[in-house]
């Protein structure tokens, strides 16, 4: 009988252990085993989509992987006064002068910027490096150099800085003016210093002109979630190409809302080279103001299509008073190159060299005629003046 309990025993214990043994390797063989819940699983995935480099369908990782590396985190202080009414009543002033001016306090500005050359220089935004007095460029690998501004261009908010490295990624700039409303997009930056972002989006609209921010400017508006932090940063197309400069958005709470605006690579390219090549920017000068051609206007103009730009107003002993052009003569083109609207024919005026003689085309009611100008140099805007 004791034997009998014995191989009994032994049995049940090689049995449970079988099932043990089973339930870890093949548990699907167990299929009187309740499930705690159906849970359905994809496909394995193969080997080949696994690697680092493989292709991912839906991504943009692609993009993003080659766009990163050009993109920096800019980090700068500039010293500002702090403004008290009662020292800056008139007749306090008259009295104390700055005898009890309050001692200027340290601010940080960040933002971000591209590399656009392998021997350190990088493009960013002008108000974020603007007055500053020590600027330190973060790169994606984490290294922090300090570098300097080699130029500004207050009128396009573009600058350009430049740190003592060799061997950078630059940037790879797209075809020129190539963005199209409904674009896939990336914006790359580092909004609230929380670390380098990329985020998402399609190109909203192109051509935007906002006459406070940019006279020059036609800015690409885009919904890629742009916040403080990212001015100066890269809008991307889904190759990875340089399509814009981030630099503005419109807010009512200072953050993202969906609005975000960028400057056109092309612009800020040749923004750019001026830079580099000679510190700063110079602009052609006609001296007019000009405005918009509403389709009534036109009408009355006997223009068939609103196309040009009126000019409203002219500057005494301005080229434009010299070589003939008069109030209400709508500009059509400039140095052979037609001008639809009002911010192209500022950019076709400003991209002539002073001193240069140019055919400019106008319509006035007797019709259409060519005069010669000798343009101007454009005197720099100050900032804060609209």
């Amino acid at each position: 009988m004791h034997r009998i309990w014995l191989l009994f025993a032994q049995a049940v214990t090689v049995t449970l252990a079988a099932l043990f043994v089973v339930s870890l390797v093949k548990p699907d063989w167990l299929a009187w085993r309740s499930t705690v819940v159906e849970v359905r699983e994809g496909p394995a995935a193969s080997a080949a989509s696994l690697q680092p480099n493989a292709p991912r369908p839906y991504s943009f990782s692609d993009a993003a992987r080659k766009a990163i590396p050009s993109v920096v985190n800019i980090s700068a202080t500039r010293q500002v006064k702090r403004a008290n009414p009662l020292l800056q009543d008139p007749v306090f002033q008259r009295f104390f002068g700055d005898r009890f001016s309050a001692p200027p306090e340290t601010q940080l500005s960040l933002g971000s910027g591209v590399i656009v050359s392998k021997d350190g220089y990088i493009l960013t935004n002008d108000h974020v490096v603007e007055g500053v007095t020590d600027i330190q460029v973060t790169f994606h690998d984490g290294r922090t150099v300090a570098a300097k501004v080699v130029g500004l261009d207050p009128e396009t908010d573009l600058a350009v800085v430049r740190v003592p490295a060799n061997g950078l990624t630059p940037i790879t700039f797209g075809p020129p003016d190539n963005a199209r409303v409904g674009d896939i997009v990336l914006a790359i930056g580092d909004p609230f210093s929380v670390g380098q972002t990329v985020t998402m989006g399609i190109v909203s609209a192109v051509g935007r002109e906002i006459g406070s921010a940019s006279p020059f400017g036609s800015f690409i508006q885009t919904d890629a979630a742009i916040n403080p932090g990212n001015s100066g940063g890269a809008l991307v197309d889904a190759s990875g190409n340089l399509v814009g400069i981030n630099t503005l958005i419109f807010s009512r709470t200072g953050g993202y809302q969906g609005i975000g605006f960028a400057i056109p690579a092309s612009l800020a390219r040749r923004v750019m080279e001026q830079i580099i090549e000679s510190g700063s920017v110079t602009r052609g000068w006609f001296g007019v103001e000009v405005t918009g051609l509403s389709p009534d206007l036109a009408q009355s103009l006997g223009m068939k299509g609103a196309r040009g730009a009126i000019v409203g107003a002219i500057e005494k002993g301005s080229p434009a008073e010299k070589g003939g052009i008069k109030l209400g003569d709508v500009i059509v083109a400039v140095n052979n190159k037609p001008v639809t609207d009002v911010n192209q024919a500022l950019n076709a005026i400003a991209e002539v060299p002073p001193g240069k003689s140019v055919p400019v085309k106008v319509l006035r009611k007797t019709g259409e005629i060519t005069l010669e100008v000798t343009v101007g140099k454009r005197r720099a805007r100050p900032r804060g003046d609209e």
